[in-house]
């Protein structure tokens, strides 16, 4: 029988640690969230193996994030106690739980209808009230219940839609992995008026959260 919580600390110590993720609350945040109870039940006991987890939907194939480069992106974006955060690609809802141990209010998006429910479900059985999800294209995010303080992209991309930078409050950042041949780069945008300025930050590697193919600007 598996020790969740000792394997948690594990994570923090050996993953988190050593890829030198060293904000204290994003640390604390997730030696809390109990990350087996979003991955698929046969996977549960290698919840916390430094790996992606594929997460089992009947719809295109979808993955849980391996936990230092999913950390590495969020302290990225210096999420905050009042901030409100977009979540894009939430998959089973492990992201949205970190982010709101972070932030004021997240708002998950889904656009796989089966994934939905679950986060949902487990979101509400571990009583955390602060994350709304819903079912809409992940490259729309959610004009109607923005502006958002950090948008959250949790998949490589060609480049990120001016859909999502209308979406920024004044100081808003975009986090997001941009494709550069069969690497990715993780980069932090932030807006300031009527502009954005983006730069590049570091090589990462997060799972397609929808089968790769070709688009106007905005792939997974």
């Amino acid at each position: 029988m598996v020790d969740f919580n000792r394997a948690r600390k594990m994570m923090v110590e050996t993953q988190l640690r050593t890829s030198n993720v060293t904000d204290r609350r994003l640390l604390a945040v997730m030696g809390q969230v109990p990350r087996e109870r979003f991955v698929p039940a046969r996977r549960k006991e290698l919840a916390y193996i430094d790996e992606v987890h594929p997460l089992e939907t009947r719809g295109a194939p979808r993955y849980l994030s391996a936990p230092a480069p999913f950390a590495k992106l969020l302290q990225l974006a210096e999420v905050k106690t009042a901030d409100k955060v977009l979540d894009l690609g939430c998959g089973s809802g492990y992201s949205a739980a970190v982010l709101a141990g972070l932030a004021a209010s997240v708002v998950a998006v889904e656009s796989d209808a089966e994934l939905v429910v679950r986060a949902r479900d487990t979101l509400a059985e571990l009583n955390i009230g602060n994350v709304s999800v819903i079912e809409s294209p992940v490259e729309t995010g959610a004009p109607q219940m923005g502006p958002f303080d950090v948008i959250i992209v949790e998949g490589a991309v060609d480049a990120v839609p001016e859909t999502l930078f209308a979406q920024l409050s004044e100081g808003g950042r975009i986090v997001a992995l941009l494709r550069s041949g069969a690497t990715a780069i993780a980069h932090l945008y932030v807006k300031s008026g009527t502009e954005v300025a983006g730069r590049a930050e570091f090589n990462a590697s997060l799972p397609p959260l929808q089968p790769q193919k070709r688009a106007d600007s905005f792939v997974f």
